[in-house]
C-alpha cells in the first residue's frame, strides 16, 4: 500500500492550491452529467422487485368529505379472475403501500383523476398497468388507454409489464407508438392500449389520424418530472391532451412533485386526487463525517489506500468529478490489487445496471462512480463514502443536494458509516465549511498516516 506524505499544516496545504476560476469551469464542463430518463429507467431495471419503503403515504382528496378507501388484499379490487391471476403470476402477493390508495381511485366508478408521487419500485407501474387492462373493454375495436412515457426503453419497459400482467387477456391488444414503429395513415389502429413517447404519439393522432383522441377515457402520464426536463416533451403531451375529451380520466405520476411538476400538473389533471409521500429525511446521524488535507490527486490515491489498510471496510463507493479522474482512480486501486466496479455516463443503462448488480452482490468491494450514482441505490454492505472530488453546483458552491445523496449510500437501514471527504486546496475547504454550515454539523479532520488517530475516530 502506498503511504501519504507526513501531516500538513492548514495554512501550507489549502492556501497553496487555489482553483482559478478559470479551471472551475473547464471542471464543470467535464462534469459527467446525470440524464435524468437514463436515471430512471436504471433504477427500474435495478428495482425488479419491490424495495424495502419507509415513506409514509399522504393522501389529499378531490372531495374531502368522501370515505378514504385503501385495500389490503387485491381481491378487494374485484379484478377480472384473469387479470387477478396475472397479478399473482407476476409474485405481487398483496398491494403496496402506494397501490394500496392508488388502485381504489383509479378503478372508481364514475372515474376520478389522480396525481402521484412515487418511486421506483414502489409498484407503481404495476398499478397503472393493471387500471389500463381493468379500464379496457375488447369488444370496442379501437383505442381506448393511452400512455405518455418519455423515452423508447420507458416505453417498453411499461408494456413489459401490461404484457406480463395481461397475458390471461389475450383479448387485450397492445401497441407502441415509438420511433421506427411506422403505421398506415388514416387507417384507425384497433389496438386498445397504446404505450409510447410523446412525439411519435401525437403523430399518431394528429398528423396520421390512426387513433381517435375524443374516444380514449384512460390518459396515463408517467415520468412527469422526466418529462417537463426533456426539450419538447411538455409541450406535446400538452398538444395530446388537448385533444381528449373531457370526461377522460386522468393519471399522473412523477417521482418528485417540485413546483415545476405541479404547474405541469395543473394543466393536464382537472380536480384530482393527489398522493403524496411524506419522505422519511435521510439522516445524518448515523454517518461520521471527514475530511483529509491533501496536496494533488496521488494524495488523494495514498490517503485511500491509508483507510483501506487500516479499516475493516465491508464495501465502499468513491465519487468523483469527471470520468477521466474516475477512470484514472479505478486503474489504480485495480494496480493496488482492489476489486473495483466502474460506473459512468458513458455506458449504457443496461452496463450500469449490471455493474451495480454485481456491486450489490458483492463481487466488487469498490464502487468507483460520477454522480451518475448518487441516487437511487440502497447496499446495505456499504460502510464507507468517499467524495474524491467534492460535490459543487454551477456557479462554484457547495452542491448540498448531492452531498447528501452521496453520503446517504451509506448508514443505511441504521447501521453505522463513514464519509471521508478529499480536499485539496483552500476552494476545497470552502466547500467544507459551506457543508458544515448548511448541515449544521461538525466534519472533523483526519491524518491518513496516523494509524492511531484513525482508529480512535473512526472506532
Amino acid at each position: 500500500m502506498a503511504g501519504v506524505r507526513g501531516p500538513l499544516t492548514m495554512k501550507e496545504d489549502v492556501n497553496s492550491n487555489v482553483l482559478p476560476e478559470k479551471d472551475f469551469a473547464d471542471l464543470w464542463k467535464e462534469e459527467d452529467k446525470v440524464d435524468l430518463a437514463k436515471q430512471s429507467l436504471l433504477n427500474k431495471l435495478i428495482h425488479r422487485s419491490l424495495v424495502r419503503n419507509r415513506n409514509q403515504v399522504e393522501v389529499l382528496q378531490r372531495d374531502p368529505t368522501s370515505p378514504l378507501y385503501s385495500v389490503k388484499t387485491f381481491e378487494e379490487l374485484r379484478l377480472k379472475p384473469e387479470l387477478l391471476r396475472g397479478v399473482y403470476d407476476m409474485g405481487f402477493n398483496r398491494p403496496s403501500r402506494i397501490q394500496e390508495n392508488a388502485l381504489p381511485m383509479m378503478l372508481a366508478q364514475p372515474p376520478q383523476n389522480l396525481i402521484a408521487q412515487s418511486q421506483s419500485g414502489t409498484g407503481k407501474t404495476a398499478a397503472f398497468s393493471l387500471a389500463m387492462l381493468s379500464h379496457v373493454n375488447p369488444d370496442n375495436k379501437w383505442t381506448q388507454c393511452l400512455c405518455i412515457s418519455p423515452t423508447y426503453e420507458l416505453a417498453l419497459q411499461i408494456g413489459q409489464v401490461v404484457e406480463q400482467m395481461g397475458k390471461f387477456c389475450p383479448e387485450v391488444k397492445l401497441a407502441y407508438a415509438i420511433r421506427g414503429n411506422r403505421m398506415e395513415r388514416g387507417k384507425k389502429i384497433q389496438e386498445h392500449i397504446v404505450i409510447g413517447t410523446p412525439g411519435t404519439l401525437l403523430d399518431w393522432c394528429s398528423k396520421y389520424k390512426i387513433i381517435d383522441a375524443k374516444k380514449i377515457t384512460m390518459f396515463v402520464l408517467d415520468e412527469a418530472d422526466v418529462m417537463i426536463a426533456t426539450q419538447g416533451h411538455r409541450d406535446q403531451s400538452i398538444r395530446i391532451h388537448r385533444q381528449l375529451s373531457q370526461d377522460c380520466q386522468m393519471l399522473l405520476f412523477s417521482a418528485t412533485f417540485e413546483e415545476s411538476v405541479l404547474r405541469f400538473a395543473e394543466h393536464v389533471v382537472p380536480d384530482p386526487n393527489v398522493i403524496k409521500l411524506r419522505r422519511e429525511e435521510e439522516t445524518l446521524e448515523t454517518i461520521k463525517q471527514f475530511y483529509v488535507l491533501c496536496r494533488e490527486k496521488e494524495d488523494k490515491f495514498a490517503a485511500l489506500c491509508n483507510l483501506y489498510g487500516s479499516l475493516t471496510i465491508a464495501q465502499a463507493m468513491i465519487f468523483c468529478h469527471t470520468r477521466k479522474m474516475a477512470a484514472w482512480l479505478c486503474a489504480h486501486l485495480i494496480h493496488e490489487g482492489h476489486q473495483v466496479a466502474l460506473l459512468s455516463g458513458e455506458m449504457t443503462v443496461e452496463e450500469r445496471a449490471a455493474v451495480i448488480e454485481r456491486f450489490r452482490s458483492g463481487k466488487e468491494k469498490v464502487l468507483v462512480t460520477t454522480n451518475v450514482c448518487s441516487r437511487g441505490i440502497d447496499v446495505e454492505q456499504v460502510s464507507l463514502v468517499v467524495n474524491f472530488d467534492l460535490p459543487v453546483d454551477m456557479d462554484g458552491n457547495a452542491d448540498n443536494e448531492t452531498y447528501l445523496h452521496r453520503i446517504g449510500r451509506t448508514g443505511r437501514f441504521g447501521r453505522r458509516g463513514f464519509a471521508v471527504n478529499m480536499v485539496d486546496s483552500k476552494y476545497s475547504m470552502d466547500i467544507i465549511n459551506q457543508i458544515e454550515t448548511h448541515f449544521n454539523r461538525r466534519i472533523t479532520k483526519l491524518d491518513t498516516s496516523n494509524l492511531e488517530e484513525m482508529e480512535k475516530l473512526m472506532s
